[in-house]
Protein backbone atom coordinates (compact mmCIF):
# COMPACT_ATOMS: atom_id res chain seq x y z
CA UNK A 1 0.00 0.00 0.00
CA UNK A 2 0.90 3.54 -0.43
CA UNK A 3 1.78 6.57 1.62
CA UNK A 4 -0.51 9.62 1.89
CA UNK A 5 0.95 13.24 1.84
CA UNK A 6 -1.92 16.16 3.05
CA UNK A 7 -1.32 19.49 2.87
CA UNK A 8 -3.15 22.92 2.40
CA UNK A 9 -2.14 26.29 0.75
CA UNK A 10 -3.50 27.91 3.77
CA UNK A 11 -1.08 26.27 5.76
CA UNK A 12 1.12 29.32 4.30
CA UNK A 13 -0.91 32.27 5.27
CA UNK A 14 -0.47 31.80 9.27
CA UNK A 15 1.97 34.77 9.22
CA UNK A 16 4.87 35.61 12.17
CA UNK A 17 6.46 38.36 12.94
CA UNK A 18 9.54 39.84 10.73
CA UNK A 19 12.19 37.11 11.66
CA UNK A 20 10.32 34.60 13.85
CA UNK A 21 11.46 31.04 13.14
CA UNK A 22 8.20 29.32 12.81
CA UNK A 23 7.56 31.01 9.28
CA UNK A 24 5.54 30.08 6.13
CA UNK A 25 9.31 29.26 4.40
CA UNK A 26 9.27 26.38 6.39
CA UNK A 27 6.45 24.74 4.49
CA UNK A 28 7.45 25.62 1.60
CA UNK A 29 10.94 24.10 1.61
CA UNK A 30 9.15 20.75 2.29
CA UNK A 31 6.81 20.78 -0.39
CA UNK A 32 9.96 21.71 -2.68
CA UNK A 33 11.44 18.77 -1.44
CA UNK A 34 8.27 16.29 -1.61
CA UNK A 35 8.15 17.77 -5.46
CA UNK A 36 11.27 15.96 -6.42
CA UNK A 37 10.47 12.60 -8.63
CA UNK A 38 11.74 10.24 -5.67
CA UNK A 39 8.04 11.19 -4.24
CA UNK A 40 5.95 10.59 -7.31
CA UNK A 41 3.97 7.74 -5.87
CA UNK A 42 2.99 9.37 -2.78
CA UNK A 43 -1.07 9.62 -2.66
CA UNK A 44 -1.65 13.65 -2.49
CA UNK A 45 -4.57 15.52 -0.45
CA UNK A 46 -5.64 18.37 1.06
CA UNK A 47 -6.32 19.15 4.50
CA UNK A 48 -9.92 19.37 5.35
CA UNK A 49 -11.04 21.96 8.31
CA UNK A 50 -11.48 20.10 11.28
CA UNK A 51 -14.75 20.38 12.91
CA UNK A 52 -15.64 22.08 16.48
CA UNK A 53 -16.74 18.32 17.41
CA UNK A 54 -13.25 17.18 16.57
CA UNK A 55 -10.99 20.27 18.42
CA UNK A 56 -13.66 19.70 21.52
CA UNK A 57 -11.99 15.92 21.87
CA UNK A 58 -8.54 17.17 23.38
CA UNK A 59 -9.57 21.32 24.10
CA UNK A 60 -12.27 22.56 26.03
CA UNK A 61 -15.43 24.53 24.45
CA UNK A 62 -14.45 28.14 25.72
CA UNK A 63 -10.61 27.78 24.87
CA UNK A 64 -11.84 26.98 20.88
CA UNK A 65 -14.00 29.92 21.22
CA UNK A 66 -11.66 32.26 22.95
CA UNK A 67 -8.91 31.04 20.44
CA UNK A 68 -12.07 31.96 17.38
CA UNK A 69 -12.32 35.15 19.18
CA UNK A 70 -9.01 36.32 18.82
CA UNK A 71 -8.37 35.97 14.99
CA UNK A 72 -7.23 39.24 13.97
CA UNK A 73 -8.91 40.95 10.40
CA UNK A 74 -5.78 42.97 9.61
CA UNK A 75 -2.17 42.57 11.64
CA UNK A 76 -0.48 40.29 14.10
CA UNK A 77 -2.11 39.75 17.95
CA UNK A 78 -0.10 38.26 20.21
CA UNK A 79 -1.50 35.01 21.99
CA UNK A 80 2.50 34.93 24.36
CA UNK A 81 5.66 35.64 23.60
CA UNK A 82 6.35 33.22 21.35
CA UNK A 83 2.85 32.95 19.47
CA UNK A 84 0.71 35.02 17.56
CA UNK A 85 -1.85 34.99 15.26
CA UNK A 86 -2.43 36.44 11.90
CA UNK A 87 -5.46 36.40 9.85
CA UNK A 88 -5.19 33.13 8.35
CA UNK A 89 -3.83 31.41 11.41
CA UNK A 90 -6.90 30.51 12.51
CA UNK A 91 -7.72 28.36 9.26
CA UNK A 92 -3.76 27.19 9.16
CA UNK A 93 -4.54 25.54 12.66
CA UNK A 94 -7.98 24.44 11.47
CA UNK A 95 -6.72 22.39 8.75
CA UNK A 96 -3.82 21.25 10.43
CA UNK A 97 -5.96 19.59 12.79
CA UNK A 98 -8.48 18.40 10.17
CA UNK A 99 -5.63 16.68 8.25
CA UNK A 100 -4.57 15.12 11.34
CA UNK A 101 -7.86 13.46 11.75
CA UNK A 102 -8.13 12.77 8.07
CA UNK A 103 -4.96 10.83 7.95
CA UNK A 104 -6.29 8.81 10.68
CA UNK A 105 -9.61 7.92 8.84
CA UNK A 106 -7.48 6.86 5.96
CA UNK A 107 -4.94 4.64 7.59
CA UNK A 108 -7.12 3.08 9.80
CA UNK A 109 -9.72 2.08 7.13
CA UNK A 110 -6.63 0.52 5.38
CA UNK A 111 -6.73 3.37 2.22
CA UNK A 112 -3.29 4.08 2.59
CA UNK A 113 -0.41 2.28 4.74
CA UNK A 114 0.86 5.41 6.19
CA UNK A 115 0.45 9.09 5.83
CA UNK A 116 2.47 12.42 6.91
CA UNK A 117 0.62 15.91 7.52
CA UNK A 118 2.90 18.61 6.50
CA UNK A 119 1.08 21.66 7.63
CA UNK A 120 2.05 24.24 9.98
CA UNK A 121 1.54 25.98 12.80
CA UNK A 122 2.71 22.99 15.24
CA UNK A 123 0.76 21.87 17.66
CA UNK A 124 2.47 19.51 20.50
CA UNK A 125 3.28 22.27 23.04
CA UNK A 126 -0.63 23.42 23.01
CA UNK A 127 -2.01 22.01 26.19
CA UNK A 128 -5.96 21.11 26.92
CA UNK A 129 -6.39 25.08 27.41
CA UNK A 130 -3.39 26.79 26.47
CA UNK A 131 -1.92 28.09 23.10
CA UNK A 132 2.24 28.15 23.21
CA UNK A 133 5.51 27.15 21.44
CA UNK A 134 3.96 28.30 18.07
CA UNK A 135 1.31 25.88 18.74
CA UNK A 136 -2.80 26.28 18.57
CA UNK A 137 -4.26 23.17 18.45
CA UNK A 138 -2.47 19.95 19.64
CA UNK A 139 -3.08 17.86 16.27
CA UNK A 140 -1.41 14.71 17.35
CA UNK A 141 -3.59 14.43 20.77
CA UNK A 142 -6.66 15.14 18.29
CA UNK A 143 -5.51 12.53 15.73
CA UNK A 144 -5.23 9.87 18.57
CA UNK A 145 -8.25 10.32 20.34
CA UNK A 146 -10.06 10.62 17.04
CA UNK A 147 -8.51 6.74 16.51
CA UNK A 148 -10.27 5.90 19.66
CA UNK A 149 -13.71 7.59 19.06
CA UNK A 150 -14.27 7.07 15.62
CA UNK A 151 -12.55 4.04 14.63
CA UNK A 152 -12.30 2.25 18.02
CA UNK A 153 -8.42 1.72 18.87
CA UNK A 154 -8.04 0.63 21.78
CA UNK A 155 -4.09 2.07 22.59
CA UNK A 156 -2.43 4.77 20.52
CA UNK A 157 1.04 5.35 20.96
CA UNK A 158 2.61 8.76 20.32
CA UNK A 159 6.37 8.71 19.64
CA UNK A 160 7.97 12.47 19.53
CA UNK A 161 11.26 13.38 18.06
CA UNK A 162 11.01 17.12 17.71
CA UNK A 163 14.07 18.72 19.57
CA UNK A 164 11.48 20.16 22.02
CA UNK A 165 9.54 18.38 24.91
CA UNK A 166 5.84 17.81 23.85
CA UNK A 167 4.44 19.49 26.92
CA UNK A 168 0.87 19.96 25.78
CA UNK A 169 0.57 16.47 24.30
CA UNK A 170 2.19 14.92 28.06
CA UNK A 171 -0.23 17.21 29.88
CA UNK A 172 -3.42 16.27 27.85
CA UNK A 173 -2.96 12.40 27.95
CA UNK A 174 -1.28 12.59 31.85
CA UNK A 175 -3.73 10.51 33.51
CA UNK A 176 -5.00 8.62 30.38
CA UNK A 177 -3.83 4.90 30.60
CA UNK A 178 -4.88 4.37 26.89
CA UNK A 179 -2.03 6.46 25.31
CA UNK A 180 1.48 6.16 25.46
CA UNK A 181 3.14 9.25 25.17
CA UNK A 182 6.99 9.04 24.21
CA UNK A 183 9.71 11.50 23.62
CA UNK A 184 13.05 12.44 22.96
CA UNK A 185 14.12 16.12 23.38
CA UNK A 186 17.09 18.19 24.54
CA UNK A 187 16.74 19.31 28.30
CA UNK A 188 17.64 21.75 29.87
CA UNK A 189 15.49 23.67 26.67
CA UNK A 190 12.21 24.95 26.44
CA UNK A 191 9.42 24.55 27.59
CA UNK A 192 11.05 22.71 30.55
CA UNK A 193 9.30 19.65 30.80
CA UNK A 194 10.22 16.24 29.71
CA UNK A 195 12.32 14.98 32.72
CA UNK A 196 12.90 10.96 33.25
CA UNK A 197 10.62 11.18 36.67
CA UNK A 198 7.71 12.58 34.56
CA UNK A 199 5.92 9.34 34.30
CA UNK A 200 2.28 10.32 34.36
CA UNK A 201 -0.34 9.15 36.70
CA UNK A 202 -0.62 5.33 34.83
CA UNK A 203 3.35 5.13 33.82
CA UNK A 204 2.36 5.75 30.27
CA UNK A 205 4.99 9.24 29.89
CA UNK A 206 7.99 7.88 28.39
CA UNK A 207 10.48 10.43 28.54
CA UNK A 208 14.51 10.29 27.24
CA UNK A 209 15.52 13.38 27.20
CA UNK A 210 18.85 14.44 25.44
CA UNK A 211 21.88 16.53 26.13
CA UNK A 212 23.35 19.32 24.33
CA UNK A 213 25.55 18.39 21.58
CA UNK A 214 24.51 14.42 21.71
CA UNK A 215 24.45 13.25 17.92
CA UNK A 216 22.88 10.01 16.28
CA UNK A 217 24.53 7.52 18.32
CA UNK A 218 22.76 9.44 21.61
CA UNK A 219 19.28 9.40 19.92
CA UNK A 220 19.58 5.97 18.37
CA UNK A 221 20.29 4.49 22.07
CA UNK A 222 17.57 6.27 23.60
CA UNK A 223 14.85 5.04 21.24
CA UNK A 224 16.36 1.34 21.17
CA UNK A 225 16.79 1.24 25.32
CA UNK A 226 13.78 3.50 26.60
CA UNK A 227 11.20 4.13 23.79
CA UNK A 228 11.25 0.98 21.16
CA UNK A 229 10.46 -1.36 24.02
CA UNK A 230 7.75 0.82 25.60
CA UNK A 231 5.85 1.36 22.45
CA UNK A 232 6.06 -2.73 21.58
CA UNK A 233 4.91 -3.94 25.49
CA UNK A 234 2.19 -1.35 25.57
CA UNK A 235 0.90 -2.81 22.11
CA UNK A 236 -1.00 0.28 20.25
CA UNK A 237 -3.50 0.04 17.28
CA UNK A 238 -2.10 2.77 15.39
CA UNK A 239 1.22 4.96 16.15
CA UNK A 240 1.17 8.60 15.67
CA UNK A 241 4.58 10.55 15.33
CA UNK A 242 4.70 14.16 16.39
CA UNK A 243 7.50 14.47 13.32
CA UNK A 244 9.73 17.56 14.58
CA UNK A 245 13.36 18.02 12.76
CA UNK A 246 14.99 20.70 15.07
CA UNK A 247 17.20 17.96 16.39
CA UNK A 248 18.90 18.70 13.04
CA UNK A 249 22.26 19.45 13.72
CA UNK A 250 21.97 22.74 11.62
CA UNK A 251 18.85 23.86 13.64
CA UNK A 252 19.37 27.73 15.14
CA UNK A 253 16.76 26.67 17.94
CA UNK A 254 18.70 23.58 19.79
CA UNK A 255 22.26 21.63 20.30
CA UNK A 256 21.43 18.21 19.05
CA UNK A 257 23.36 17.28 16.13
CA UNK A 258 21.15 14.30 14.15
CA UNK A 259 21.78 14.21 10.30
CA UNK A 260 19.15 12.67 7.68
CA UNK A 261 19.87 9.06 8.39
CA UNK A 262 19.04 9.24 11.81
CA UNK A 263 15.46 10.21 10.95
CA UNK A 264 15.22 7.86 8.00
CA UNK A 265 16.44 5.27 10.58
CA UNK A 266 13.82 6.25 13.46
CA UNK A 267 11.24 5.91 10.66
CA UNK A 268 12.25 2.19 9.58
CA UNK A 269 12.56 0.85 13.26
CA UNK A 270 8.69 2.32 14.45
CA UNK A 271 7.45 1.32 11.09
CA UNK A 272 9.10 -1.95 11.68
CA UNK A 273 7.09 -2.35 15.20
CA UNK A 274 3.99 -0.70 13.96
CA UNK A 275 3.95 -3.85 10.90
CA UNK A 276 4.30 -6.34 14.21
CA UNK A 277 1.72 -4.89 15.78
CA UNK A 278 -0.91 -2.81 14.09
CA UNK A 279 -0.70 -3.66 10.81
CA UNK A 280 1.63 -0.87 9.91
CA UNK A 281 -0.91 2.05 10.72
CA UNK A 282 1.57 5.21 11.31
CA UNK A 283 0.55 9.04 11.17
CA UNK A 284 3.16 11.24 11.14
CA UNK A 285 2.86 14.92 11.64
CA UNK A 286 4.97 18.03 11.44
CA UNK A 287 6.42 20.15 14.32
CA UNK A 288 9.38 21.74 14.15
CA UNK A 289 12.11 22.20 12.45
CA UNK A 290 13.64 25.64 11.53
CA UNK A 291 16.85 25.57 9.63
CA UNK A 292 15.03 25.09 5.82
CA UNK A 293 17.91 23.05 4.04
CA UNK A 294 17.65 20.84 7.10
CA UNK A 295 14.34 20.74 7.69
CA UNK A 296 13.01 19.93 3.81
CA UNK A 297 16.49 16.97 3.50
CA UNK A 298 15.05 15.48 7.44
CA UNK A 299 11.56 15.67 5.74
CA UNK A 300 12.53 14.05 2.42
CA UNK A 301 14.34 10.96 4.37
CA UNK A 302 11.64 10.46 6.38
CA UNK A 303 9.03 10.16 4.04
CA UNK A 304 11.19 8.14 1.78
CA UNK A 305 11.42 6.20 4.27
CA UNK A 306 7.66 5.73 4.62
CA UNK A 307 6.98 5.07 1.46
CA UNK A 308 9.44 1.94 1.14
CA UNK A 309 7.56 -0.01 4.59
Amino acid sequence: MSTLLITHPASLLHQTPLGHPERPDRLRAVERALEDERFMALIRETAPKASLEQLLLCHPRDYVEAIMAASPEQGLVPIDADTTMSPGTLEAALRGAGGAVHAVDDVMAGKVRNAFVATRPPGHHAETARAMGFCFFNQAAIAARHAQKRHGAERVAILDWDVHHGNGTQEIFWNDPSVLYASTHEMPLYPGTGALSERGLHGTIVNAPLRAGDGGDHFREALETAVLPRIEAFHPDLIIISAGFDAHWRDPLANINLKEPDFAWATQRLMAVADRLCGGRVVSILEGGYDLDGLSRSAAAHVQALMRG
